[in-house]
């Protein structure tokens, strides 16, 4: 049993282990605009601070908001038809000022009254339009990317913090030893907030582009964050929030923000997606004049932004400023608000560049409660030059861009280059969590949460796990226990080992597994860029077919399997790898293994005839591949790293060649794969994960080495299997596939009340996979390969695939509780086969935004 004070504790490391995002305002303006007689509410009403760029409109119920760090004294009120209001304003505080506007008094003879229908909205004949359509046609000579050479500084800042958090709270016995991380409040930087800052990350670089040929060099020149200790990998954490969090190009047709893709309001298509207004024209200090051009969803359940847009009118038609809101009635979890302010700076020749993006959010479990997670990620440029011709070399890649010395600047160094500030208690920050980290308490605490959220204990130099393998069952092995560890980096940064022990009570059999690792780079073998060799023994059970990826295969979950589940292998592999990741994400991996196979369950024995029994079956392997993933991103732990999908696509090829005499390998013969994953995003419809892949063998050899079809007898739907497949149905030793998976964002379920409110979300796949086995490896044709396995009647359970494509589909309901996907599979062909499922109900948990 866990104690209370334990468990507070869990909840405490646990929310630091969370991300969040922050705005810095200082005054804070909201109300409602109504008319003066019919108290009826005003729809897009132009507000603005006086003297200003700062401003925004009315919504359909006639309220606005309106934020500034200026301390601006006056509101501008203008709507046609009324008369302009100027309201005063306190600076620096949050308020809330409702306007009444009166009608403009006009001296009118004669007035002539008719009926007529409300003018529905329409993109002909539209000014707003028009000028938007002018905006788009200019984007590519407004984009940095127009100049011949362009280089600047960009200062790079994430902040996360606790928000409104409860005065009693530190006052409470466990918290009292943590009261020193409550008493760095910041209660001024954004009005009606009360930030306390848990995790800071700074980076400065210098980015030098290149036209023709195109090159984009960016050299790091220094990086700062805090240091939330052992128990998590700060590195990894910071490249998940970047991934949350990536920058904003409003030129581009659509940006990517919390794992969706919105649609620029100044995308090509955005006419057919927004309704645009031209809402006021301001003039500027230099006497340059700017339309304010307000947008919004024409459907607000769709990925989109709304807000407003500066457009300069000196013929240019660039973005001079920008304020992006998402869009309150789209389906994301655990969102309250989120914003994206973009400025712009004018260039000597009169185009202008970004000179700051500012993105923060508010996060929280439901949007009544006050309390939840608070951040931001500013981004402000500097030093910006253009066309300034460099020498070749410097557009070149570093051979080693890791420089340990960039990570430890004196603080001399940051505040001379900083190009943004740091408040009161983001400075602090870093004081702050290096002083937590030092606690025993803290550190039993994350110890603990470790354990729950990573499946394995530390201690130290080892730790022990994952804690989901340590019980399982199948009928082969029955009832069976597992034991393992690892080494961490605290026992070297270039050795590593691991292994376990498990015994099956029904077979009676003990499986282990041990294997070392030596790094080459002296850097955790799970880190990019990976460049290592493993060498690594292994006995246990195996399911031929069944594939998983960041799943171990005796987890126990995956225990529970439907219709017959008696195919089995022991094998013994005694494997050598040798892996090389470049910085460019181009990686080649050589192998070699001896692989002894011996039946179990159904498949016992192997057999070319009625007469002629195999025991086992020995083969040798040389191997190599090559994958290419460029923009790969990773969330890593410190003895673990998972890929996070984006836009683009991953490449591999894989070659395996089998040596017959070789450490007893009996057969020769070549295996050649290839596959292409990719991400697209179709904004507003979600996006689909597409994968297809290909192989062909050459040689002769028996059913164990022939392409095993990746199929699934669990009740979780697994993405790069087939749900309804058969372990071991299907074989070939020439096969292609495609798998699309899509996921529309909840697209059509916004525009049902109950699916909104509930924010589910649907989804749509389709599989196919084509193939065929020819004569020399079909043991209908030849007697030199192993028969195919069958049933205990006599009937095949094997198949080679026909003209027929083997084809299921699905459509499903994601999001359910937050984390649940539900799919519903129908198998499409090869349905008079034994024992198969034609439909079935299948689970996926998985937490996303």
């Amino acid at each position: 049993m866990i104690c209370k004070d334990t468990f507070k504790r869990l909840l405490f490391i646990a929310f630091l282990f969370v991300s969040t995002t922050l705005a810095a305002q200082n005054t804070i303006v909201t109300g409602v605009v109504t008319d003066a007689a019919t108290k009826k509410p005003l729809s897009f009403v132009a507000v603005s601070f006086t003297g200003s760029t700062i401003g925004a409109n009315t919504k359909d119920d006639g309220s606005f908001s309106l934020r500034s760090a200026q301390p601006y004294t006056q509101l501008k009120v203008t709507y046609l038809g009324y008369k302009e209001a100027t309201v005063a304003v306190t600076p620096g505080k949050e308020q809330v000022i409702n306007v009444r506007l009166f009608p403009s008094a006009q001296q009118i003879n004669e007035v002539t009254i008719q009926a007529k229908k409300r003018t529905k909205y329409t993109n002909k004949d539209n000014p707003a339009v028009e000028l938007i359509r002018q905006v788009i046609a200019n984007k590519e000579k407004n984009r940095p990317e127009a100049y011949n050479y362009v280089e600047y500084k960009e200062y790079d800042k994430m902040l996360f913090s606790f928000s409104n958090v409860s005065e009693k709270l530190p006052e409470k016995k466990f918290f009292r030893k943590y009261k020193f991380m409550f008493e760095n409040k910041d209660s001024t930087s954004y009005p009606g907030k009360s930030l306390l800052p848990i995790y800071l990350v700074e980076k400065l670089q210098q980015t030098y582009y290149r036209k023709t040929p195109e090159a984009n060099k960016v050299v790091v020149l220094g990086e700062k964050s805090v240091n939330l200790g052992p128990a998590v990998d700060n590195e990894g954490l910071g490249q998940y929030f970047q991934h949350l969090y990536p920058k904003v190009d409003i030129y581009a047709n659509s940006s990517y923000l919390l794992g969706r893709q919105f649609l620029s309001p100044i995308a090509d298509a955005a006419p057919s997606y927004y309704k645009f207004f031209i809402t006021d024209t301001i003039t500027l200090a230099n006497n340059q004049k700017l339309i304010q051009l307000s947008f919004t969803p024409r459907n607000t359940n769709d990925i989109l932004f709304e807000g407003d847009i500066y457009i300069t009118l000196d013929g240019n038609y660039a973005v001079q400023k920008a304020g992006l809101t998402i869009n309150k009635n789209i389906n994301v979890n655990f969102v309250r608000m989120m914003h994206v302010d973009l400025d712009f700076e004018l260039n000597p020749d009169g185009r202008y560049h970004l000179s700051r993006s500012n993105t923060y959010a508010d996060f929280g479990i439901t949007a009544k409660r006050k309390s939840g997670l608070f951040g931001v990620r500013t981004v402000t440029y500097g030093n910006y030059i253009v066309n300034k011709m460099q020498p070749d070399v410097l557009y070149q890649p570093d051979i080693n861009l890791e420089d340990d010395a960039v990570k430890h600047r004196s603080e001399e160094f940051w505040q001379q280059n900083r190009l943004d500030t740091l408040t009161k208690a983001e400075s602090r920050t870093y004081h702050n969590i290096d002083s937590l980290t030092h606690m025993p308490s803290f550190r039993r605490t994350a110890d603990l949460v470790t354990l729950f959220l990573a499946g394995y204990k530390g201690f130290g130099k080892f730790e022990v796990g994952p804690a989901s393998t340590f019980y399982s069952f199948n009928p082969i092995e029955g009832f069976r226990l597992r034991v393992g560890g690892r080494t961490t980096v605290d026992f070297s940064k270039r050795w590593f080992f691991e292994g376990y022990a498990a015994y099956g009570f029904k077979d009676e059999r003990w499986k282990y597994s041990v294997g070392g690792t030596y790094s080459f780079n002296a850097k955790s073998v799970y880190k990019f860029p990976q460049h290592f060799i493993k060498a690594s023994f292994q006995r246990d059970t195996k399911i031929p077919g069944q594939e998983l990826q960041f799943i171990q295969e005796d987890n126990v979950l995956l225990s529970f399997k439907r219709g017959t589940n008696d195919k089995y292998l022991y094998n013994d592999q005694y494997k050598i790898d040798y892996i090389h990741e470049l910085e460019n994400h181009l990686s080649f991996t050589f192998g070699g293994r001896k692989w002894v196979q011996t039946p179990a369950g159904s498949l016992f024995p192997f057999q070319n005839g009625p007469s002629t029994m195999f025991s086992d079956l020995t083969t040798t392997e040389v191997s190599a591949g090559i994958r290419y993933a460029p923009g790969e991103q990773f969330y890593q732990g410190k003895l673990f790293r998972i890929p996070i999908i984006n836009q683009y696509p991953i490449f591999s090829l894989d070659y395996t060649q089998g040596v017959k005499g070789a450490l007893g390998g009996q057969y020769n013969y070549q295996n050649l794969r290839g596959r292409i994953d990719k991400r697209f995003y179709i904004a507003p419809f979600g996006f689909s994960d597409i994968s297809a892949e290909g192989g062909r063998i050459f040689g002769q050899v028996p059913y164990p080495l022939l392409n095993i079809h990746r199929a699934n007898q669990t009740f979780a739907y697994v993405i790069d299997s087939y749900n309804l497949m058969n372990f071991l149905e299907f074989v070939s030793d020439k096969y292609a596939s495609i798998n699309i998976d899509q996921h529309f964002g909840g697209f059509f379920f916004n525009k049902i009340p109950l699916f909104k409110r509930l924010k589910w979300r649907e989804t749509a796949s389709f599989k196919a996979l084509y193939g065929g086995l020819s004569e020399k490896n079909n043991p209908a044709y030849s007697s030199s390969v192993y028969q195919f396995p069958t049933d205990v009647n006599g009937k095949p359970i094997t198949y080679a695939l026909d003209r027929t494509p083997y084809m299921e589909a699905s459509v499903g309901v994601e999001n359910i509780f937050k984390f649940v996907r539900v799919d519903f599979v129908k198998r499409l062909s090869y349905l008079d086969h034994p024992d198969i499922a034609p439909y079935g109900v299948r689970v996926k948990i998985k937490f996303d935004f």
